[in-house]
């Protein structure tokens, strides 16, 4: 569904991405994986043919350098940062964005309840949180129903909340049939909605993998889901990640990713911040994709 073929862009002297060749099969959703300086925001900037680049870029059968409103008419994007209107309606945002995409829809609603969004569309978007913005910027994004999703990044700025809501959406859309294009910088995301990991280092792929080998690679081989009471959970997290960790709210606890052989870590850690854990399971990564369906 995308094709690129030996990309290179060059800001100046700076090369951001070098001779970076990847093809997104119809269905499949690859991650994009790197520090910052990587080149996973320019590789996508240039398949939204925002940037002039050499090399070769098809969406579908479509050239992004010669052909870019046909190919950018399969991709829905989701940007990191959103430029909605505040003071515009949750409808109206809905309405008028369907216009510029020449998109007709049957019922606003019916877009929005795709996104668990129902009942706030009479609302402005100034009044939504960050993870319902995020969810209107995905109804926008599905608006002709694109065959391809391409994201940046979208649940950086969000709480541990959110982002969970956000990626559980993410990963029922990703079993749908639609290729998938997604920058990140979180382990649990990229475990959760890929099937396979590239892996950038100053604009070079160094590795790709499949997403279910990537963990482990990367030294975590392990996820525990330790069950909390709801009246610690914030200071759980609080202090797992003064450690070094990760954690995030899932369900009854938290969802903890762990070197293997550390795996006692935060045990130690909670308590001796008293805090007591009532369960907990060890987590592998089919389960940890079960748990965002």
């Amino acid at each position: 569904m995308i094709r690129i073929d030996t990309l290179t862009k060059r800001f100046g002297r700076a090369t951001a991405v070098d001779n970076v060749s990847l093809t997104i099969a119809p269905g499949e959703s690859v991650a994009l994986w790197g520090g910052n300086g990587a080149g996973k925001t320019t590789i996508i900037r240039c398949v939204l043919g925002l940037l002039h680049y050499h090399g070769r870029i098809t969406v579908g059968e479509y050239d992004v350098r010669s052909r870019g409103k046909h190919a950018r008419s399969l991709i829905g994007y989701v940007p990191q940062e959103l430029g909605f209107y505040d003071d515009l309606g949750v409808a109206a945002a809905i309405t008028f964005f369907a216009g510029l995409k020449g998109v007709r829809i049957d019922s606003v609603d019916s877009v929005l309840a795709s996104v668990g969004l129902s009942g706030h569309g009479h609302k402005r978007v100034r009044d939504l949180s960050g993870g319902m913005k995020q969810r209107l910027a995905l109804a926008v994004a599905l608006l002709g129903d694109p065959p391809v999703l391409v994201l940046d990044e979208v649940t950086a700025s969000l709480d541990a909340c959110g982002r969970d809501e956000f990626v559980s959406l993410l990963a029922r859309l990703s079993h749908s049939g639609r290729s998938m294009l997604f920058a990140s910088h979180r382990l649990d995301e990229v475990t959760t909605l890929a099937t396979r990991v590239i892996v950038l280092d100053k604009g070079k792929v160094v590795t790709e993998q499949r997403a279910d080998r990537f963990m482990p690679s990367q030294g975590f081989g392990t996820t525990l889901h330790l069950h909390l009471t709801v009246g610690v959970r914030d200071r759980a997290m609080e202090l797992l990640r003064t450690h070094g960790f990760e954690p995030r709210l899932n369900g009854v606890g938290l969802l903890v990713p762990v070197p293997t052989p550390h795996k006692a870590e935060p045990f130690r850690i909670l308590g001796e911040g008293q805090i007591r854990i009532d369960d907990f399971e060890v987590l592998t990564t089919d389960r940890i994709r079960e748990i965002h369906q």
